[in-house]
């Protein structure tokens, strides 16, 4: 199989974990995925199969939509529910003028602390595993962004909000730092990811059923995977020198959107025949490729 996959993770396990359970039910090595759930958060989790995991690091990027419930009055060591308890505080009373208020600064860019129990690397180690091991380490800065913060619910001691975030965004950072803007400390109870760029839960797979059958009826081809890139045209010349890597230059492009193109921008590369034939990236007088597709008759069918 050559594709993607929409999970819907369910809670408890790990995002390897999911990829495990794939790997077993259609017997396949060559499975990955494209930004990690926290064992505690459910929902949309981005696999790739087959030729399909070229594409997971030019997703990664992909902005992401979640539901978190906040509880208020404690803060954990992981800032969520499966870590433990290190300081509690009074809940002030609250209403939702309150919290619509305390949310503006986190909105938009803006520099974010990590969670300490995190797999961010210090030093070539991740963050939680330092942790573990008792070393003092500082969580690291990063500027972040959220385009969105919706409230949803306001109870006398917990939150419900829809966030809408970019790439590298911290839901349970950002509890934390909601809960002390509004006077006390907080933590991620529950946390629901319904969409990862253009991948939604609305095509999800339920991650504890999830038989060949399953995946095969619900694998997205590899063409349709590639659509969520800029789609750049080439022509026979072009797909020849995209198969053997060597430099895209505009007269073997069909196209003229690509020149639109950061040079940071994923570009998916097809041939006339409607199929992916490579990854890349604009550089100043045409396409640099990235990583090329190797498909044969059966793989153009997703399998």
């Amino acid at each position: 199989m050559n594709g993607v996959l929409i999970v819907d993770k369910p809670a408890g396990c790990t995002s390897h974990d999911v990829v495990q359970r794939v790997r077993k039910a259609i017997r396949q090595r060559s499975v990955g995925h494209a930004g990690t759930l926290d064992p505690l958060a459910t929902g949309v989790l981005v696999i790739a199969i087959g030729e399909g995991t070229k594409l997971v690091s030019h997703l990664q990027s992909d902005d992401k939509r979640y539901e978190v419930t906040i509880a208020l009055g404690a803060e954990t060591d992981s800032l969520d529910a499966d870590g433990k308890v290190t300081e509690t505080a009074e809940v002030p009373s609250l209403d939702r003028a309150a919290v619509e208020r305390a949310r503006l600064p986190l909105i938009g860019r803006h520099l974010q602390t990590a969670p300490k129990l995190s797999a961010i690397k210090v030093g070539g180690t991740p963050l939680h595993r330092r942790m573990r091991r008792g070393e003092h380490v500082e969580a690291p800065e990063r500027e972040v962004e959220l385009y969105e913060a919706e409230v949803v619910n306001v109870g006398p001691d917990s939150l419900v909000l829809r966030l809408h975030c970019g790439k590298g965004f911290y839901v349970r950072s950002f509890a934390r730092d909601l809960a002390r803007a509004l006077g006390t400390l907080g933590h991620v109870v529950s946390l629901r990811r319904t969409a990862s760029g253009a991948f939604s839960i609305d095509s999800a797979l339920d991650g504890d059923r999830m038989t060949a059958n399953d995946i095969e009826r619900k694998l997205i081809p590899l063409r349709e995977a590639c659509g969520v890139l800029r789609r750049v045209e080439l022509s026979d010349e072009g797909v020849a020198h995209a198969r053997h890597g060597r430099p895209i230059h505009a007269e073997v492009i069909v196209d003229e959107g690509w020149r639109d193109a950061s040079p940071e921008e994923s570009l998916a590369l097809f041939g006339p025949d409607g199929e992916p034939v490579a990854l890349g990236r604009r550089v100043d007088q045409g396409i640099r490729v990235v990583r090329g597709f190797t498909l044969g008759s059966s793989d153009v069918l997703g399998r």
